[in-house]
């Protein structure tokens, strides 16, 4: 059984050093290659042009009677275009990238795209004010600013970002092409997927497409924000933590010695402090000394004979300072 896939479960030691894709003369070219292609789809539908026919002829074919097998299949495959479930599964994914790897890019990327994603399609969306097909009034007519909200497809331009952000933070070059394939797949699939159910015009799909790939080509715009972002939230949790570690005082156990500082004691013991070594050190070192010390008691002197004479030491130390306890006793003659 092969345990290399399961070690990469584990958590790096350190971040890897991945760099951000910066907007490169391709990439900006491709951007405004794409602007230049949203503008004329928004022209195309304000002037009711060719563009407005062929979505009125593809919505009166209705494809979902032409081929109504594929009609349950669908109805759950357009799933992978609404904001709120792939939005989930998208984070969740990127959630354990930003915990492995030490770094939370992953999820301030995402944070960042749903945010413009939000802002730019949700704003033409209510300012052209566009009608779907099944509540358009006049055949052959636009549809604009009567109160709509479905151009550009909210559908497809989400599948676009959402998917595409795995690609935009793949870290191979093989894994951003296979993930790029996919999330062009599965955009393509949703878009076309709601003109099969007629909720969307199909200039409403190429609008779609048109705003999710600005919005990803446009992300190196927005790296250095999202670098300062995660520096400014990665120092408030070192000024959290260290708050958190010295807020409270440690309290000292029941029972434990408490250091006594008699810088007096030295002066009267006549020890000088070593170069470097704190005073308080040697105040309880010395009153630790004092408080061990075994106090010195010198015996009693014979007492003298009839003769003049002191009767010698029965003992061989006796005459000597002896050290006993605090209550010693005198040494008896013999």
């Amino acid at each position: 059984m092969r345990t290399d896939i399961f070690a990469r479960l584990d958590r790096e030691p350190e971040p890897p050093k991945i760099e951000a894709p910066r907007m490169s003369r391709h990439r900006a070219a491709l951007f405004g290659g794409t602007l230049a292609f949203y503008l004329a789809i928004v022209f195309a539908v304000l002037v009711t042009s060719w563009l407005v026919a062929l979505d009125w002829k593809v919505m009166l074919f209705r494809p979902y009677q032409q081929w109504p097998e594929l009609h349950a299949f669908l109805d759950y495959y357009v799933v992978l275009g609404q904001r709120g479930p792939t939005a989930v599964m998208v984070a969740c994914w990127l959630g354990w990238r930003s915990w492995r790897q030490h770094t939370l890019r992953p999820l301030l990327v995402l944070g960042t795209s749903l945010l413009l994603l939000n802002v730019t399609v949700g704003a033409v969306k209510l300012g052209l004010g566009r009608l779907g097909p099944h509540y358009a009034t006049q055949i052959g007519s636009a549809e604009m600013f009567a109160g709509g909200d479905i151009f550009p497809s909210g559908h497809t331009a989400n599948a676009v970002v959402t998917w595409g952000i795995l690609a935009y933070l793949a870290t191979t070059p093989r894994a951003r092409r296979y993930l790029s394939a996919v999330s062009a797949t599965v955009s393509l699939g949703v878009g076309l997927t709601t003109v099969y159910i007629g909720t969307h015009w199909l200039s409403d799909v190429l609008l779609g497409w048109a705003a999710g790939l600005l919005i990803l080509l446009a992300l190196p715009w927005f790296e250095p924000l999202i670098a300062r972002t995660e520096s400014w939230i990665f120092d408030l949790r070192e000024q959290w933590r260290a708050r958190r570690g010295t807020g409270r005082p440690v309290p000292a156990a029941e029972g434990a010695p408490q250091p006594v500082l008699l810088p007096q004691s030295i002066a009267a013991e006549g020890a000088a402090p070593a170069p470097g070594a704190p005073a308080g050190h040697l105040a309880t070192g010395a009153a630790r000394a004092r408080a061990h010390h075994v106090p010195t008691v010198c015996p009693e002197r014979p007492p003298a004979t009839a003769t003049g004479t002191r009767r010698p030491p029965t003992h061989p130390d006796h005459g000597s300072c002896s050290t006993t306890g605090p209550a010693a006793r005198p040494l008896s003659g013999g």
